[in-house]
C-alpha cells in the first residue's frame, strides 16, 4: 500500500535510463517534475492532464493503489430498456436508489481510507445500439466525465469500465454471425468514444475491459434471444479474442492511451477460471502495463446474501489464503492484479454480520501479502453517501487503519511481515466449526453426499461449491446428509421448515454433490430413484447426467441456471445423453420449498 518505496525505484530507474546524457542533478529534477509531488508521486491535486509514468511497472502501480471502493449501483444502473436513452442524466444515475454523485462523497470516501474508486458504467444507457448507432450520449459521456474529476481532484485512482449494461455481451453468443459481429463493432466504438474522450487523462485514470461478463454470461440471453450457442472452450476464446482487441483499440487512439495501465477483465472474474491455462492474456505494444481483474464473493451466502450470517471457521481461512494466493500466477508474470470487488453482505435486517472485520481484515492481509489492490462493492451498505457515514464504527477504523496514510511510515517490507504474522495468528485461533453444531466438513479420505442448495431469492442456502461446508448453511436448515462407503443406494435431504420464513423460494441452484467422489470412486454414476419436493415425488422434466467441475467432487445437477449445454465430460449409465439437461426440475412451478429429498443409486460406470 505505499508510495514511498515504488516512487524510489521509479527515480533510480530514470537515473540509469538517462545517465548518458544528462547529468545526475538533472536527473532529480526531471523525475520530480514528472512523476512526484510532497504526496510522494501523486500528481498535482486536480490536474487530469499531467501524464505517463513510464518506468512504473503494473505490479508496482497496485502497491500506489491502495484500498479501493466501487461507486456501486450509480452509473452502471441500468435504465435503457426502462427509460429508453433519451432520458435526463440524473434518472439513470438514480435508477436503483442510489443518490446523485458528488464531490463531498468522493472527498469522503478519501478521508474513509480509499486511495482508488472504481466506477461501473452502462454506456447503452443513451446509445441507440439496437438500430446500429453506437454513439455515446454527450451529457451522459460529460456526467461520467465530472465524476471521474471528483476523484481526480482528491488524488484517486480511477477505473472505468462498461458493467453489465442489460448484459448486451450475450449477442456474441447468438446463433447468428450478424449478431455476434454487431456486438463486436459495438464494443470497439464504444472504446475508441471511452479511450478518445480521456487520452488526455494521467495514468491516475484505468480502463476495464469488462466486468463480470467475458466467461459463460457470453451466453446470456437477456438482450440476445437466440444467445447460448457457445461451449466452455468458445466461451475461453472469445474471451480472449474481446480483451486482445480491447488492448489494441485503446492503444490505437494515441496521446497518453499508448501508455495507460489497462485493466483485463479475467473469465467470469472468477479466481480458478481464470487461472486456467485457456484464459490468456492480450499482447500489448506497451511494456508492464496490464493488469488482471478478478472478484472475490467466497462463499456467496455470506459474502453476497443474508443467508449465512458468520464465518471465521479453519477451513474458511484457509481457503480465502488459497484462493488469493492463486493470483500470484500473474504477478510472478509481471501483471498487476485487482480484486475489482468484494464485500460482506448484510444480515436481513441491515445490521452487519458476525465476523464482518475478520473477513475483511484477512483479505486485505493478502492483499498487502502479494500486492494485490483490493477494491470494495459498495452501495451505500457499509459507506452511506447520502449522510457520508459508516454504517459500524469497527468497519470505519479497520479501513482507516488501512489508508495509505496510516501507512506511510511503513516500508513494503514490515507491511508484507505483519500480514503474513496476522493472517497466521487468524488461523490459528479459528475455530473448526461454527458454533450452530454442525460439523467442519468431510476429510480428504472419506466421500459425503449432500444436497447444495441456493433459493431463487438467494436467502436460503446450504453448502454451495464443490468443497462440502455444512457449516455454509441459512439458519435453521436441518440437512441429512450421508456418508457414502461403496455401491448402494443413498438418501439426503434438506428441511427448510424451521428457517426464518419457513421454506425456500424455489431454487436457483440445486445439486447433488459427493465429496472426494472423484478421487475415491472414479467413473461411478449417480442415477435418481426418488426426488421428492414438499413430501412428494416430483416427476422429471429431463434426465440427469453425472459430472465434475472440479475433478474432486462428482455433481449431479437438479437444477442450474448457468449450465446452458451438457458439458463434454457429462456421463450416463447407457452412455446416451440424448435426454439430459443441467436442469430436470422445473424451478417456475416448484413455488415455495418446506424440503427436498432425493434417493439416488451409486455405482460404477460401464
Amino acid at each position: 500500500m505505499l508510495r514511498k518505496n515504488i516512487e524510489e525505484v521509479i527515480k533510480v530507474k530514470e537515473k540509469t535510463k538517462k545517465a548518458l546524457i544528462i547529468t545526475a542533478l538533472l536527473l532529480v529534477l526531471v523525475g520530480l517534475v514528472l512523476y512526484i509531488d510532497a504526496e510522494l508521486g501523486a500528481f498535482k491535486k486536480g490536474d487530469k492532464l499531467q501524464g505517463i509514468r513510464k518506468e512504473l511497472t503494473a505490479v508496482e502501480l497496485t502497491k500506489l493503489m491502495g484500498n479501493g471502493i466501487n461507486l456501486g449501483n450509480t452509473m452502471e444502473a441500468y435504465g435503457h430498456a426502462s427509460l429508453g436513452t433519451n432520458a435526463a442524466v440524473s434518472s439513470y444515475e438514480t435508477l436503483w436508489g442510489q443518490p446523485v454523485t458528488t464531490q463531498e462523497m468522493i472527498t469522503a470516501m478519501k478521508k474513509s481510507g480509499f486511495d482508488t474508486i472504481r466506477i461501473p458504467v452502462a454506456w447503452t444507457n443513451t446509445m441507440n445500439f439496437e438500430s446500429g448507432d453506437y454513439t455515446i450520449r454527450e451529457d451522459w459521456f460529460a456526467r461520467v466525465e465530472e465524476i471521474v474529476g471528483y476523484a481526480m481532484n482528491e488524488n484517486m485512482y480511477v477505473i472505468v469500465n462498461d458493467h453489465w449494461d442489460g448484459s448486451w455481451w450475450g449477442m456474441f453468443g447468438s446463433a447468428t454471425a450478424k449478431t455476434r459481429q454487431k456486438a463486436m463493432d459495438m464494443y470497439i466504438s464504444m472504446w475508441t468514444q471511452i479511450a478518445e474522450r480521456f487520452k488526455n487523462y494521467s495514468d491516475y485514470l484505468i480502463f476495464e475491459s469488462a466486468n463480470e461478463e467475458l466467461g459463460d454470461r457470453l451466453n446470456d440471453q437477456d438482450i440476445a434471444k437466440d444467445s447460448g450457442t457457445l461451449s466452455t472452450n468458445e466461451c475461453y476464446e472469445i474471451t480472449n479474442k474481446i480483451n486482445q482487441t480491447f488492448v489494441d483499440t485503446v492503444r490505437a487512439t494515441g496521446g497518453n492511451n499508448s501508455q495507460r495501465f489497462l485493466l483485463i477483465a479475467g473469465y467470469g472474474t472468477d479466481i480458478k477460471t481464470t487461472c486456467d491455462d485457456r484464459y490468456v492474456m492480450p499482447s500489448d505494444s506497451a511494456q508492464n502495463r496490464l493488469l488482471v481483474s478478478v472478484h472475490y464473493y467466497e462463499p456467496f451466502s455470506y459474502c453476497g446474501s443474508a443467508s449465512l450470517s458468520s464465518w471465521g471457521t479453519i477451513k474458511h481461512y484457509e481457503k480465502q489464503n488459497e484462493l488469493l494466493k492463486m493470483m500470484t500466477k500473474f504477478t510472478d508474470a509481471g501483471y498487476g492484479v485487482i480484486f475489482g470487488e468484494y464485500a460482506v453482505a448484510l444480515n436481513g435486517d441491515g445490521s452487519v454480520k458476525d465476523n464482518t472485520c475478520d473477513f475483511i481484515n484477512n483479505f486485505l492481509d493478502n492483499c498487502d501479502l502479494y500486492n494485490y489492490c483490493p477494491v470494495l462493492w459498495d452501495c451505500s451498505s457499509l459507506f452511506k453517501r447520502s449522510t457520508l457515514s459508516w454504517l459500524d464504527t469497527d468497519v470505519e477504523a479497520l479501513y482507516k487503519a488501512r489508508s495509505y496514510e496510516a501507512q506511510s511510515s511503513l516500508d513494503d517490507g514490515t507491511i508484507k511481515e505483519n500480514a503474513k504474522a496476522e493472517m497466521a495468528a487468524a488461523l490459528a485461533a479459528a475455530p473448526e466449526s461454527l458454533d450452530n453444531g454442525t460439523p467442519a466438513g468431510a476429510a480428504s479420505d472419506e466421500a459425503i453426499a449432500w444436497l447444495m442448495f441456493n433459493s431463487n431469492d438467494w436467502n436460503v442456502t446450504y453448502s454451495v461449491g464443490d468443497e462440502y461446508n455444512p457449516s455454509e448453511k441459512t439458519e435453521g436448515i436441518v440437512a441429512e446428509d450421508v456418508k457414502i462407503t461403496g455401491e448402494g443406494t443413498y438418501t439426503v435431504s434438506l428441511d427448510f421448515s424451521k428457517t426464518g420464513a419457513g421454506y425456500a423460494n424455489s431454487t436457483v441452484f440445486c445439486a447433488l454433490g459427493i465429496s472426494n467422489g472423484e478421487l475415491l470412486y472414479p467413473g461411478y454414476i449417480i442415477n435418481v430413484v426418488d426426488l421428492q419436493i414438499n413430501g412428494k415425488s416430483y416427476p422429471l422434466v429431463a434426465e440427469p447426467y453425472t459430472t465434475t467441475d472440479d475433478k474432486k467432487c462428482t455433481r449431479m445437477n437438479i437444477y442450474n441456471a448457468w449450465v446452458k449445454s451438457v458439458p463434454a465430460e457429462a456421463r450416463t449409465e447407457d452412455g446416451d445423453l440424448s435426454a439430459v439437461a443441467p436442469c430436470i426440475v422445473d424451478n417456475e412451478e416448484l413455488g415455495n420449498i418446506t424440503s427436498i429429498s432425493l434417493t439416488f443409486e451409486y455405482k460404477p460406470g460401464k
